[in-house]
């Protein structure tokens, strides 16, 4: 199985099986409409036909590279990885999201918390909540060793206090458990301090800063309570913690793109010459009905602007003012491992989400479905059972991404996007597929590009 595709003046063919990436010539490309497993010693007649503006002899010569190619496994290999499938079993628990707050001082309309409280009320998580949490993951990680950790809301630095303390008795239980934690923090960056600043920049491995990219965008979308817009507030404030931060840490800012700014490009370099060279700008995912919600006929302007924008990233490598935009980043020398390739971020399986209460979901974006509560850290329930299904919710059981070309890349798309949108979370999510599918695509070519030295 192939995939073939025109962009940046080449002409691309991904072996999907493989991930081998092949920059062929125009015979090439055209022939391989016709030409597929199992070839005969000879291009047929038929397929000469159809190439009619080729020299038939270089056709010839043409298909026969093709046929060599087939038989070392290199073009139309076999797929490898369904074997795997049968271990996508229950795993340790590595990963967890805690909802320290559910509460927020923005109002970000598209938010999918329902402005932070995820419809549940605003509250804060106790101290002794939290403490209970670090608990139900180490005894819950096997031997895992790396356990992750994500603070998140809401707005996390409204309850910051216990950010700090639950930090502190967790380094405290690490050598106990000959565990290490590795923390990180999602904010909106209001109420960044010279001492939250500090803190972070001590002791989170990662941080995730919520800006939507020019101030007119950011500010539609991302008001506070009385309207205002947030842009000059945060934007130094960013500034100032990334500028602090040391090199051996990780951080990116993040935006969501909506309906009302199909030209995200210009939100994506706006952040780069604001001085942040860490970037995701994601398509919103929302009710159709909804003003700002990107629906099946914006497929192509968003399309066409991923286009754009890997244009321009590599018109700024040749400038030598490289950034990294994370939906461009792939790796096509090793990637994921095969487990990872078939399922993606191991919601409701490796990773979890606590709410302020104790309640524990598959991830975030589940919080408030009552229909997929999992457990509670109050009376000791987890549901095995539950666990079990998402351990075994991989591309090979979700009819639409058995046969998709890009199916090792995305590894069957958002579980709590499939379930609110399609209604079951082995049924994929066709807005969001046809944006990866591009997002893939524009990757792959970037990478090929510089591979080639830029040119």
């Amino acid at each position: 199985m192939i995939h073939k595709f025109e962009l940046g003046g080449m002409y691309i063919v991904l072996d999907i099986n493989s991930g081998g990436v092949h920059i062929v010539d125009k015979l090439t490309y055209t022939l391989l409409d016709y030409a597929a497993p199992p070839f005969a010693e000879e291009c047929p007649p038929e397929i000469l036909a159809q190439m009619e503006e080729f020299d038939p002899a270089e056709v010839q010569e043409c298909y026969g590279e093709l046929a060599s190619l087939c038989e070392e496994k290199i073009l139309f290999s076999p797929d490898e990885y369904e074997k795997f499938a049968k271990y996508t079993t229950p795993a340790p628990i590595k990963a967890m999201c805690l909802h320290i707050s559910h509460d927020c001082n923005l109002r970000c309309k598209y938010c999918f918390a329902s402005t932070g409280d995820f419809g549940t009320g605003r509250k804060l998580m106790p101290l002794e909540t939290g403490k209970k949490a670090i608990d139900f993951l180490l005894t819950h990680s096997g031997d895992r060793k790396n356990l992750e950790l994500d603070f998140f809301g809401g707005e996390p630095l409204m309850n910051f206090g216990v950010v700090k303390e639950i930090v502190k008795y967790a380094r405290g239980r690490e050598a106990e458990f000959g565990k290490r934690f590795r923390f990180t923090i999602t904010t909106n960056g209001t109420l960044l301090n010279d001492d939250s600043i500090d803190f972070i920049n001590r002791e989170m491995n990662n941080v995730v800063l919520s800006i939507d990219g020019r101030k007119e965008v950011n500010d539609r979308m991302r008001p506070s309570p009385n309207g205002k817009g947030t842009y000059d507030i945060i934007l130094p404030k960013f500034r100032k913690l990334v500028d602090a931060r040391s090199r051996d840490k990780d951080w990116y800012v993040r935006g969501t793109f909506t309906k009302f700014n199909l030209d995200f490009s210009e939100d994506v370099f706006h952040l780069y010459e604001a001085g942040f060279d860490q970037i995701s700008v994601e398509p919103v995912v929302a009710d159709p009905s909804l003003p700002y919600a990107l629906t099946e006929e914006d497929i192509p302007a968003v399309c066409a602007e991923y286009e754009k924008l890997a244009a321009r990233i590599l018109e700024n490598d040749k400038a030598g003012r490289h950034f990294n935009f994370f939906h461009f980043m792939i790796d096509l020398d090793q990637g994921p491992c095969a487990i990872k390739r078939l399922r993606g971020c191991g919601c409701g399986n490796e990773y979890v989400a606590i709410t302020p209460d104790g309640d524990i979901y598959p991830c975030h974006q589940f919080v408030g479905m009552e229909d997929y509560k999992m457990g509670s850290l109050e009376d000791g329930t987890f549901d095995l059972d539950m666990k079990q299904r998402f351990a075994e919710a991989h591309i090979y059981n979700k009819p639409k991404c058995r046969d998709c070309w890009a199916r090792f890349y995305c590894s069957g798309g958002c579980n709590a996007n499939n379930f609110q949108y399609q209604g079951d979370i082995l049924q994929a999510h066709p807005l969001s597929c046809e944006f990866e599918k591009k997002r893939v695509e524009c990757a792959i070519m970037i990478q090929a590009v510089r591979m080639l030295g830029g040119q």
